[in-house]
């Protein structure tokens, strides 16, 4: 016997037990009726007890957790934000900063269109721009229990990596360095030449975290909040000691407070380099050396110090530690070497194989 609007009994309990009387017969996990949990799609249940709280404080604080570094930190929260305020037909304005949990899992349900017009707002964006602003929206989905569909394609190619200085421009931008009337110039130039350091890392690294006899230094909360060992040459010990004397003069005459204390490269002001402040000083060597400035920069640096090792015969995994990649496809990626590295590097290892 037919039930009231045309409902069956199995219709009558969806109902009652909150499953949506709409949704595809015989099928399991049909989504709840808003109308019974107050948002249209299920929270996760560890967001149940806190969904009238701020999202992104909230989502902040899950970044931080998982190491993210302060610079993936700041992109993601951009883009999340980006994405928030996107309007669609017939909405008005809101505050997202301070917008709950519960409205913000229903603002990036995937179905409402929102993620169709982030997804065309940021098509005409370089490809790995677009990839990184895709990765931020798929951990907040992720994290308010959506998922990025399949629809969303991530475009393909690498990210185009700098080109490497050649053996002469090396040479004048070491002798630049060396004769500079900046005493920060030669001790940065060959850190970064000889270990392979990030620009931040160069910039955050402590006293505390040196040991010059041991030709090392031990990096604290570098990208992705990893520790690594860094290795010296005997160059390096040399430039960085060169440096220490005018070090001390400064701390001794401007006596520098908290942090920039223990700083192992101080500005004239006294105070902890930063990233910018390298480049500056990069830009001067370039001047100098005859480089143009685009071609000198500390990620340049790096890519010299990775492929010179590789045409040396040292093995990826080793250079991988060396750069502190986490994941070795990273360094197979960065390390985009030509032909002739390859051929120079296959007859030395034969070579070696025949003599044995």
């Amino acid at each position: 016997m037919p039930f009231g609007d045309g409902m069956g009994p199995m219709d009558n309990e969806r109902q009652r037990s909150g499953w949506s009387p709409n949704g595809p017969h015989g099928r399991l996990a049909t989504p709840f009726d808003s109308n019974y949990t107050g948002t249209g799609q299920i929270l996760p249940s560890r967001l149940v007890r806190i969904q009238h709280l701020p999202w992104i404080s909230l989502w902040e604080a899950q970044l931080r957790a998982e190491k993210k570094s302060e610079h993936t930190i700041r992109a993601y929260l951009s883009s999340a934000r980006r994405f928030a305020t996107i309007l669609l037909p017939k909405e008005e304005e809101v505050d997202i900063e301070e917008m709950p949990i519960s409205e913000m899992h229903d603002r990036c349900d995937p179905n409402n269109g929102r993620l169709d017009l982030f997804v065309q707002s940021i098509s005409n964006l370089r490809p790995a721009t677009i990839n990184a602003r895709i990765a931020a929206i798929g951990h907040l989905f992720k994290y308010l229990g959506h998922r990025i569909p399949d629809w969303v394609q991530r475009p393909g190619g690498t990210r185009p990596l700098p080109r490497t200085l050649t053996k002469g421009e090396i040479e004048r931008v070491r002798d630049s360095a060396l004769n500079s009337e900046n005493p920060l110039a030669n001790p940065i130039i060959t850190l970064l030449l000889d270990t392979g350091m990030r620009v931040s890392e160069v910039c955050a690294l402590d006293m505390n975290n040196l040991d010059l006899a041991d030709k090392s230094a031990r990096i604290y909360g570098g990208k992705g909040n990893k520790d690594r060992l860094v290795l010296f040459t005997q160059r390096t010990v040399d430039s960085m000691e060169a440096w220490f004397g005018s070090r001390r003069i400064q701390i001794d005459t401007k006596n520098p407070k908290g942090e920039n204390s223990d700083a192992v490269f101080l500005s004239t002001r006294s105070i902890r380099v930063a990233p910018r402040y390298i480049q500056k000083l990069m830009d001067s060597i370039a001047d100098s050396a005859n480089i143009p400035r685009s071609r000198l920069t500390p990620h340049t640096l790096r890519h010299n110090f990775a492929t010179g090792l590789l045409e040396r015969g040292v093995d990826l995994v080793s250079i991988q530690r060396l750069l502190g990649h986490s994941n070795i496809q990273t360094t197979r990626i960065y390390l985009d070497i030509s032909d002739q590295t390859l051929r120079e590097i296959y007859h030395r290892a034969q070579s070696a194989a025949i003599e044995e």
